[in-house]
């Protein structure tokens, strides 16, 4: 999201990455539980409800509840929705659609920020495309984090894996610094040219969160004040992370593993995303 710029960056100590360490893998882990039960029949709010269920059974907090006035525990997106989509009864999951379902938590007072785009049912191979499009441009943007590498370099490697293939990159919503607060510095735009802006350094801690439209970049924000969707009606779609910059690369936090490795939850793998996998550098 966009915000106001009130401080500096905090770089985190080693005793503060493991603490973000364990917030992003149980921020991980609950995403994963989730979108594994996403059904055609199921209601947003049922997604909220296994989230509050989760946040209860390990006794840690959902960021997003009453966060400036946030009603629900997470964020849920419907097809034309690009972000903050407030859980509903009356919004129906139905087959064919999509659903981004963005978990954060936080843990011994360090937030974990993750999120999934996910098929509900059988979805078209227009459909599929955007979702392998949108996982990759969160892989390349990760990819391109490192010591001394600059935050257009992040947006540029987003950018230009898209907009060739004819889909767009959301403007008015960016990655975010985190850490004990929930939004701080920096912002971090998914598109950009190479070279320009700030300069990353190890320590930083935001997330890298492209949402990537079928059709034009533009979004509007509807009345409730929260949820945006795209201007065109147009399907969008989003994946994030949170990440560490290291002295030799970057780290994936919202994993479950210790190998470096990353991936959408696994229990929804489509057999055309099946076996991609991306790898931090260091």
């Amino acid at each position: 999201m966009l915000f106001k710029p009130q401080a500096r960056i905090q770089l985190k100590s080693e005793a503060e990455l493991v603490a973000m360490r364990a917030a992003g893998r149980l921020a991980a882990e609950c995403l994963e539980w989730i979108v594994s039960q996403v059904r055609p029949g199921m209601t947003t709010q049922d997604l909220d409800d296994l989230q509050v269920q989760f946040a209860r059974r390990h006794q840690v907090r959902a960021a997003p509840l009453d966060y400036k006035g946030f009603p629900k525990s997470l964020c849920t997106s419907i097809n034309e929705v690009v972000c903050h989509g407030i859980p509903s009864r009356k919004a129906v999951l139905r087959d064919g659609d999509i659903v981004g379902v963005d978990v954060t938590l936080v843990v011994e007072g360090f937030h974990g920020d993750n999120a999934a785009t996910v098929p509900v049912g059988e979805v078209t191979p227009a459909v599929m495309r955007l979702l392998e499009a949108t996982l990759e441009a969160n892989r390349r943007g990760i990819g391109a984090v490192g010591p001394e590498a600059r935050l257009g370099d992040v947006g540029h490697a987003i950018q230009s894996c898209t907009e060739p293939l004819g889909y767009s990159v959301v403007r008015d919503f960016v990655g975010h610094g985190i850490g004990r607060e929930f939004h701080c510095e920096p912002q971090v735009p998914h598109y950009g040219k190479p070279g320009r802006g700030l300069r990353l350094k190890p320590g930083m801690t935001f997330t890298v969160e492209p949402m990537i439209n079928e059709g034009a970049w533009e979004v509007s924000l509807l009345d409730d004040g929260w949820t945006a969707v795209t201007s065109d009606g147009r399907l969008s779609a989003q994946f994030e992370h949170t990440i560490a910059v290291t002295t030799e690369g970057v780290e994936v936090l919202t994993v479950q593993n210790g190998d470096g490795s990353w991936e959408p939850p696994g229990r929804w793998y489509p057999p055309s995303l099946a076996g991609k996998r991306g790898h931090a550098a260091g």
